[in-house]
Order: structure tokens, then C-alpha cells, then sequence
């Protein structure tokens, strides 16, 4: 029985120890150089901590040594936390204050951030860290007292107050996750995963442990390659990478460029996408270039561990249909919600909501955000059960499949009706010249606000051919045209800053 994904780790430098486990555009390591590595690692926690079950910061670039790191600080017993060290300081600073870690696991550079913060736990540089010799003794006393439930890794999200929460996941979530990975897309030592996600992403623990699980590589794409697609699809090719898990807007920079027009990727075999609502657009093109591929859309918020639904893409969409997020994974249920009463009729909406081992144990040191999220399966009066509210929206339909609607606070009131700014949003992505989309409803103003990407202008074209797809009333009345949407660092939509930007200080 599976009970730490260190299991993972010594089943595959077992089997596969001369394999190449990982790699970057610098460096590459074998599993049976992991395994050494992040052994030297846990033993140099353990020498300079003595903690148990406790936050470690990694310091995280798009290199190897982040994720042995990570192994390293799963060794010592304790849970890792990754921080991009490009933060504003602040940001790091808020980070560090929330986890109080008992160390952090950095390189030469990172001093300068560790004294502007004030940090005075231990700080161990990479490379040493890497050469301590390993105390076998110690490690194998962690891992006999270790339990499942103990926690792995803690993310940082956006907070609504602006502080950042750290969600915090267990070992029994992540092997929940990547063996429903391997059992439903059948995943195998073959698989050579490209990595796209920054480790401080929740989408590359899919790409992390899918990897060790499976005595599979995974090569940790530079970031820079995804603003040239030519040198991204060489990286593929040379690589030969036959698996992506990326967020649907690393995929639509392709097809806004028409990359595909070009040069194909020849090794690719799964494609796997989420993070945002895929427009069919997009998804269309990639079919057409790259017909034999298997397609599957993934569902999930940082709170269940990644997903808790998926859909293998089995037939045609047009580009103005929405696209199915699929069934749960085996042993994770779905709650469809409307208050706290339960949605039984297909085509009605309800609020998704999560229950099963998926379930992270919450925010780190924050138990009123806990409370708000995680709170009693209100379905159960007998037991203790608890749930995670997504926020997000969604139906039934009679096929079987649930359908995304939208998050619950784009749903708004305007003219009269009820309007679903998702549902905006799916039209107007949909239109051959807008490259990417998304509304914002400015409550004071009454206005739906279009702010959308395209080559040239084209509030007008906009108009007339969404008013093909639309009610009168569901039509923007404000737009705004970018040349480039603000991203957040995660690949999304920032609509936090344009609102703050375009609306709140308009």
C-alpha cells in the first residue's frame, strides 16, 4: 500500500536507476540520483531543523533542483513550500509571516531576500544541502512513524483581503490524484512529460508525481519558449515529449500565432489542459493540426488537489458550444448545490461542491478562511463530513457530463435578467479575430465591460457578430482593446488588475 510518494520515488530508482528522471535546458538527473540527492537533502534538514510535519520554504526557479528539493524536504518528514523568488519582497514577506518556516532551502542569492525579510530560521544553501552525507538511520525513522495523512507541500493563492492563503495538501490526496491519473489516461514509464506549470502552480504536481509514479521523465520547459512557439515546438520535437498538462492559455498563445501552420510537434500523444475555459476555437485548431491526439479538459480548484473532474474529448465541438468538464475521478463525488439544498435535475445549476480524500486539510494557520471554504456536508446531519465549496457553477447535462455555467460571482443582474458573463465570454472567444476575452460587470455604472485581445480593434465586428450569438441584453456595453491581456504569473486572465486598473479607478 501506497502511503508516501517517497514510495513512488524508491519503487522507480528501483526500477529504473540509470533512467533520466528530469530535466532542464542545463542539467539532467537519473532516479537513482534523486533518490541520493534528496536523501543528502532530508538528512540536512533534519540535522539543522529537527522539525517534523513543518513548512520549509524552497526557493523555486524552472530547474531540476527545485523539484529534488522537494524530495529532499519529503525525506526529512516535512512538508515543502514553493516561492518564486521573484515576488515582490512584500509578497514573500506576507508568505513567510503566515508559515513561520523552520527553514529554507535557497541559493547564494537568496540571502539578500531571507535579511530584507528578517528571516532567522535555518537557511541551507542548495549545494551543500546536496553533499551531506545521508543518515539513513534518520530517514528510515521518518518514514516509519509517517502517516498518509501527513502533509507534502503547501501553494499560495490569492487571497480576497489580499493576503495570500497556503493551501496545504496531504500525501493521500496527491496518490489519490496520480493514480487516477495513470488508471484513466493510462500513463506508463513510456510517458515523457513536458512541463510547462512554475512549481509554485498546482498543475506541476500533476506533471511531478505522474513522473516519479510512473519511472516516466519530465523535462521543465524555459518559460521563454512559450513567447517564441518555433523554439517551444523544436524543444518538443528534440525532447521528445509526448505529454502536456498546461494551462489553456500556453495553448491559445499557439493559436493566436498559428504556430501549427509551421512546424508540428511529431512526438505528442497526450494533450491534457486547464486553469481556464477552453474555447472550442482554440481546441479546433489544435484537432485539426493534431488529429490522432487524445485531448482530455481537467477540472479542478488548489483545494480538492488539482482535479476532481475530467473529460476525454471524444467529438466534435462547434466553436460556440461549451465544452463538457466531464465525470469525477473514482472516489471523489460531486455535490451540486443550490444553497445547502441538493440539485437532482438535469440542466439546473448548483454550486460544485467537493467531498473525498481529494480535499486539502486547508489554509496554513488561517482557520477562518478554513471555515468559510471547508465547512459540514450539509446533505449529512449524523457524522462529521466535510466539503469544499468551489464557488464555481455548474450543471448536469443528459448525457451525463457536468458543464461549467461560471463562477458564482460572474453571475449578475443587469437589465432585468440574469446573466451568466461566462456565457458573454464563450460567444465572444468564439469569434474568429478575438484571441482572448473576458467580462467584467462594473455594478456602478451598469455595464457589462468587454476587455479582449486582438490584432486590430473591432468593437464594431464584435457587436454585430456576438448580437448573431446573443439577446440584445447580454451584449457588452463597454470595450476595451489589448494587444496583450494582463496574465497572472499562473497564465490566467488577471481580472483582478483590470478591474483595479480599468474600473474601480476609472
Amino acid at each position: 500500500m501506497i502511503t508516501n510518494v517517497l514510495d513512488y520515488l524508491d519503487r522507480s530508482a528501483g526500477l529504473f536507476p540509470c533512467k533520466t528522471a528530469l530535466s532542464d535546458n542545463k542539467n539532467s538527473v537519473t532516479y537513482e540520483e534523486m533518490q541520493n540527492t534528496a536523501k543528502a537533502i532530508g538528512s540536512a534538514i533534519i540535522k539543522r531543523s529537527g522539525a517534523k510535519n513543518s513548512p520549509v520554504v524552497v526557493f523555486i526557479d524552472r530547474n531540476i533542483e527545485s523539484v529534488i528539493s522537494f524530495m529532499g524536504v519529503a525525506m526529512s518528514g516535512n512538508f515543502y513550500v514553493p516561492v518564486d523568488r521573484q515576488l515582490p519582497v512584500k509578497r514573500i514577506e506576507l508568505i513567510f509571516s503566515t508559515l513561520q518556516p523552520v527553514a529554507a532551502i535557497i541559493f547564494e542569492k537568496d540571502n539578500k531576500i531571507l535579511d530584507e525579510i528578517g528571516f532567522e530560521g535555518e537557511r541551507l544553501l542548495y549545494d551543500e544541502a546536496a553533499e551531506h552525507e545521508a543518515d539513513n538511520e534518520a530517514l528510515k525513522l521518518i518514514r516509519e512513524i509517517s502517516i498518509d495523512t501527513d502533509p507534502l507541500y503547501a501553494i499560495f493563492t490569492s487571497g480576497s483581503t489580499g493576503v495570500p492563503k497556503g493551501v496545504l495538501v496531504c500525501h493521500r490526496s496527491v496518490i489519490d490524484l496520480i493514480e487516477n491519473f495513470a488508471e484513466a489516461f493510462d500513463f506508463d514509464e513510456t510517458r515523457v512529460f513536458g512541463n510547462q506549470a512554475p512549481f509554485d502552480f498546482d498543475v506541476s504536481v500533476k506533471d511531478i508525481y505522474s513522473c516519479i509514479r510512473n519511472g516516466a521523465s519530465m523535462h521543465v520547459i524555459p518559460k521563454l519558449f512559450f513567447s517564441f512557439p518555433a523554439k517551444l515546438i523544436n524543444c518538443i520535437n528534440e525532447r521528445k515529449i509526448n505529454t502536456i498538462i498546461w494551462a489553456t492559455s500556453a495553448l491559445r498563445i499557439i493559436e493566436n500565432l498559428n504556430a501549427l501552420e509551421k512546424t508540428l510537434p511529431e512526438t505528442l500523444k497526450t494533450i491534457m489542459f486547464s486553469g481556464e475555459v477552453m474555447p472550442n476555437k482554440v481546441l479546433n485548431y489544435w484537432r485539426e493540426k493534431l488529429p490522432d491526439v487524445n485531448y482530455v479538459n481537467l477540472y479542478g480548484p488548489t483545494e480538492i488537489t488539482c482535479n476532481c473532474l475530467y473529460y476525454k474529448v471524444d467529438r466534435p465541438f462547434r466553436d460556440e458550444e461549451p465544452l463538457p468538464i466531464g465525470v469525477p475521478f473514482r472516489n471523489t463525488d460531486i455535490l451540486l448545490l443550490d444553497g445547502n439544498e441538493l440539485v437532482t435535475e438535469n440542466g439546473v445549476k448548483g454550486e460544485i461542491c467537493v467531498r473525498g480524500t481529494s480535499l486539502a486539510h486547508g489554509y496554513y494557520n488561517n482557520p477562518e478562511k478554513t471555515a468559510e471554504a471547508f465547512c459540514q456536508n450539509p446533505l449529512n446531519k449524523f457524522y462529521p463530513e466535510l466539503i469544499y465549496r468551489t464557488g464555481d457553477l455548474a450543471k448536469k447535462g443528459d448525457d451525463g457530463l457536468y458543464y461549467f455555467v461560471s463562477r458564482k460571482d460572474y453571475q449578475i443582474k443587469h437589465m432585468g435578467h440574469r446573466i451568466e458573463l461566462s456565457e458573454v465570454e464563450i460567444a465572444i472567444n468564439s469569434l474568429p479575430y478575438v484571441e482572448a476575452g473576458c467580462c467584467i460587470y462594473d455594478k456602478p455604472k451598469e455595464q457589462i465591460v468587454l476587455f479582449y485581445q486582438a490584432e486590430n480593434e473591432c468593437d464594431k465586428d464584435i457587436l454585430k457578430d456576438a448580437g448573431k450569438l446573443l439577446p440584445k441584453y447580454m451584449l457588452p456595453n463597454r470595450m476595451l482593446h489589448f494587444t496583450a491581456l494582463p496574465m497572472t504569473k499562473n497564465a490566467k486572465i488577471d481580472r483582478v488588475r483590470l478591474k483595479g486598473e480599468y474600473l474601480d479607478n476609472a
